[in-house]
């Protein structure tokens, strides 16, 4: 961390811990998603042009069913979603159907090239150290299992300085859900109205957050939208409490102040 990050947690802190949300806060996802998306088109879909190659990952991220936030209300199963979210790919582009069989070989091939691409953001780890150092709590909350994501948290380079506390495993459901956020604090060891949530979601991360008591923070990194994010909705957000930051090297400061 920066000096000027360290001295903006050197007044009096607004909170006591930090909770982060994993993908696209901590981890560069959107990248591990490059990697994957790069392995799928050369065997499956290699009639795309470099256009529409670029187009893939956009597509995935954006899931326009809904299938992964299936997956956190513990409506399906991990598999399944992700089964439903690669035949969608495969329609929208011009890939065979893919039945359990072909599924399966497939999301070897994906999630080989995606574990393979984890890595921090830039800024996360010195940003880490920094809140450790000014004696803060860390840990995260994300919506997926938490063996998974502890694997994630440790191949970015995290290791035991961002323990991994809930997932979808843990209660069986996860954000925008309050009682996840809450269950974070309890296992965190700080009150819900002294802690932060730190997420790249403007509503199921930051809003869901101070819907649940906690200080929100959404990480608006420039062209890192999942989906087009109505200003109104940004608007509604800040007036409920959101603090909004593009990179967490700004995050000293929101939480310093």
């Amino acid at each position: 961390m920066t000096v000027e990050g360290t001295a903006a947690l050197d007044g009096v802190l607004h909170v006591d811990g930090v909770l982060f949300d994993i993908d696209d806060t901590l981890v560069d996802t959107r990248a591990a998603f490059g990697a994957a998306m790069r392995v799928v088109a050369d065997r499956y879909l290699p009639h795309l042009d470099a256009e529409q190659r670029a187009g893939l990952v956009a597509f995935w991220r954006a899931d326009e069913h809904d299938r992964y936030a299936q997956f956190t209300r513990g409506e399906v199963s991990h598999r399944t979603q992700r089964m439903g979210r690669a035949n969608d790919l495969h329609r929208a582009f011009g890939g065979v159907e893919l039945d359990d069989e072909a599924y399966e070989a497939w999301d070897e091939l994906f999630d080989a090239a995606f574990a393979a691409a984890w890595a921090a953001h830039p800024e996360a780890s010195d940003v880490v150290d920094g809140l450790v150092a000014a004696g803060l709590a860390v840990g995260a909350l994300s919506n997926a299992d938490v063996v998974y994501q502890t694997r994630k948290l440790e191949a970015a380079g995290f290791g035991e300085r961002v323990p991994m506390l809930v997932g979808t495993d843990t209660l069986g459901f996860g954000k925008p859900d309050p009682r996840v956020f809450v269950e974070a604090c309890r296992r965190l060891g700080t009150d819900p109205a002294r802690t932060a949530y730190v997420g790249d979601e403007l509503d199921v991360d930051a809003h869901a957050a101070v819907s649940a008591g906690l200080v929100g923070v959404w990480v608006d990194r420039p062209g890192g939208r999942r989906r087009t994010v109505p200003e109104a909705d940004i608007a509604a957000a800040r007036a409920a409490g959101v603090h909004v930051v593009t990179s967490l090297a700004e995050l000293p400061a929101v939480l310093g102040r």
